[in-house]
């Protein structure tokens, strides 16, 4: 598939969802018009449609919806059996709602550094840490790549999967959300299958583990004011579920665009100044996410793109090892050198579905014309 054409050289936002909102407006409104009726705002019929349907496109025989992929990862963690002061093996090269499911669901976050050939999980440097109190390995297939996981299944410590940013993404036969033990899946507008808000789900086999899922998202009950656990406000709003079950049918083609988005950069930029590309493992297949340059000097890079009316991101500029939230860990700068690398040379371009052949070319003329 390669990018829609177009006549006029335009303004180019880092996002835009237009183009794959407005062919759903007019279904979606009426879907909306359809909910007000009856009411069903929570755990409404959609709900579980979705689940189904998700769960289905995950090969995977569970899906739980919750209110956010931060939920999906807390209450994976605490579902699984996750107790006061388990270690979790995490990458240093991440957004920090990894670590946050860690610390929240009462573990401990071990930061581990990325590797040169993905920027995901490095699996000798999570091997290295694995200690006698390591409970989990949670690798996050950053940017829409997956992290190695047949690798990091072979270090014996069961995985629960940070698939956030890689709906439908594949690495060496296996699908992202697949192979771990959970996986949780965020549905933020600006994700590959976005919501209209925040919402997310966790994916798994385990009936068992489901059905404690499905209990923490709504106060611990299994059954009407029935509480076995101490749980939370999460679920996944109806509202949100229509909109996701009306678009993950579209989630493939939608993918492929961001893929031809992706290839058109990385032809166009394979001799321009000092610009690292985006790794690509051998046997992986992402789905692109982020697109995410590496240069000496990144923000003035971005000013000159933003003067041109081009739009861009930074992602994510404070390894979370160095941020205020999390200096308690002790580490330093210095510690994982390569997350700290990427994360200080990093630029994210714009790409999503709907981009045009011409906002490509002028994102590519206007970076060119940088160096």
């Amino acid at each position: 598939m390669t990018p829609v054409a177009a006549t006029t050289t335009p303004t180019v936002p880092f996002l835009d969802l237009r183009p794959s909102n407005d062919s759903l407006k007019h279904i979606l409104l009426a879907a909306f018009e359809e909910l007000i009726d009856t009411g069903a705002f929570t755990n409404g019929p959609a709900v579980a449609e979705f689940e189904s349907a998700f769960a289905t496109y995950c090969r995977r025989r569970e899906c739980i919806g919750v209110a956010s992929g931060l939920d999906a990862l807390r209450l994976a963690l605490i579902a699984s059996g996750l107790r006061a002061g388990d270690e979790v093996i995490v990458p240093a090269n991440t957004f920090i709602a990894t670590v946050e499911a860690v610390s929240q669901a009462g573990g401990v976050p071990v930061v581990v550094d990325a590797s040169d050939d993905d920027l995901n999980m490095d699996p000798a440097a999570a091997q290295a840490a694995i200690t006698g109190r390591t409970r989990f390995l949670m690798p996050v297939h950053l940017y829409g790549q997956m992290a190695d996981m047949r690798r990091l299944a072979q270090l014996g410590v069961p995985l629960i999967e940070d698939a956030c940013q890689a709906h439908g993404a594949t690495r060496d036969g296996v699908l992202a959300g697949e192979l771990g033990v959970a996986a949780a899946f965020s549905f933020y507008p600006g994700k590959n299958l976005g919501a209209f808000g925040d919402a997310g789900a966790l994916v798994c086999d385990d009936a068992e583990l489901a059905d404690t899922v499905k209990a923490l998202r709504e106060h611990g009950q299994r059954a009407k004011y029935r509480h076995d656990l101490a749980g939370f406000t999460s679920r996944l709003d109806t509202i949100q579920a229509i909109v996701l079950r009306w678009k993950l049918p579209l989630l493939r083609a939608w993918n492929d665009e961001r893929r031809a988005a992706a290839a058109f950069y990385s032809a166009a930029f394979a001799d321009v100044g000092d610009l690292e590309l985006p790794p690509v493992a051998s046997g992986s297949d992402p789905v692109w996410h982020l697109y995410v340059i590496r240069t000496e000097d990144p923000a003035t890079l971005a000013d000159h793109l933003r003067a041109g009316s081009i739009g861009c991101g930074f992602h994510y500029p404070e390894p979370v090892h160095l941020s205020r939230a999390y200096r308690h860990l002790g580490y330093r700068a210095g510690s994982f050198p390569v997350a700290e690398r990427a994360a200080a040379r990093a630029l994210s371009l714009p790409v999503f579905p709907g981009i045009t052949e011409s906002q490509l070319e002028a994102v590519v003329e206007r970076v060119r014309s940088f160096f």
